[in-house]
């Protein structure tokens, strides 16, 4: 069996998923912005949404405003994401958290093992993908697509 892929349907999904990630990363630097201002930090790093090599302390406002902002960014980008693609905001959302994933690597060398920066990250995925699908079913209720289970 082929698998059958039109190009314009691929097309969508790649410029939707460009438009997430633009979203996701300028709705983080806007929250890091806010958040350094808001805890009186003098220097915004522009490495700060990949940083996971802070030490945790709830002490520490540098942490506090990483936290902080990646939870903000994952949930605000959720609902975000929802007026994007409406109806397929789970996939986005773990689709961008994987790419930044990526990037997260790439940029600071080495893959993230900080079990404090992995938990921070699965709740923001929740939190997107709840968020968004909850917010994309409210606004698009009468145009999603069902699966017809019948055949199984």
């Amino acid at each position: 069996m082929a698998l059958k892929v039109k190009t314009a349907e691929t097309k969508v999904v790649l410029v939707n998923l460009l438009i997430c990630m633009v979203v996701f990363y300028t709705v983080y630097y806007v929250v890091l912005s806010v958040c350094f201002a808001v805890f009186k930090i003098k220097m915004l790093d522009g490495w700060a949404p990949f940083d996971f090599k802070t030490n945790p302390s709830w002490i520490n406002p540098h942490y506090l405003v990483l936290v902080i902002s990646l939870e903000t960014t994952f949930f605000i980008c959720g609902l975000l994401f929802a007026l994007v693609v409406e109806e397929w905001v789970w996939d986005y959302a773990v689709t961008v958290t994987i790419i930044h994933i990526i990037i997260t690597s790439v940029v600071m060398s080495e893959f993230p093992l900080m079990l404090h920066w992995w938990l921070a990250l699965g709740s923001g995925v929740i939190s997107m993908t709840c968020g968004g699908q909850i917010l994309a079913y409210c606004l698009f209720k009468d145009n999603f697509i069902y699966p017809i289970l019948d055949d199984f």
